[in-house]
């Protein structure tokens, strides 16, 4: 009986390590805020990318969009930059999602992925589907 109290105290603390890690971990700008080198809306396990032919104003609709997402903020770059990235977190666990906008040639490109796992339940294609809709109200 002291084993398995031992075995359960020793599973509750590393679930708690596991998602205090999951929680503080720090958001490196260097490794999320990057270039969408994609030129199509894809679908993946865990993310998404969207692609639209818009005019430059999209951006800031799209930025504005983004910002008012719930437990969502800049973590680099800005509308003037032409680039900007975002990072998302869960409401009960706080898991990151790190979704990409950038403006250039003529295309508006938005990248959402995940941190941590390997699904995203479709999370992140529905935020870009929302900051796409965002994008077109123009």
């Amino acid at each position: 009986m002291k084993f398995a109290m031992y075995v359960v105290v020793l599973i509750c603390v590393v679930a708690v390590g596991v998602l205090g890690f999951v929680r503080l971990a720090p958001s490196d700008p260097e490794r999320w805020h990057v270039s969408i080198a994609e030129t199509q809306n894809q679908n993946m396990v865990g993310g998404a990318i969207r692609v639209a032919d818009v005019e430059r104003a999209a951006l800031a609709r799209v930025d504005a969009a983004a910002r008012d997402l719930p437990r969502t903020h800049v973590i680099a770059g800005s509308v003037d930059e032409g680039h900007i990235t975002y990072i998302t977190r869960s409401k009960w666990i706080g898991f990151p999602d790190y979704t990409t906008v950038e403006y250039g040639n003529g295309l508006l490109k938005m990248y959402a992925r995940l941190r941590f796992g390997r699904s995203d339940f479709g999370v992140n294609r529905e935020r870009l589907e929302r900051l796409l809709v965002a994008a077109q109200k123009g």
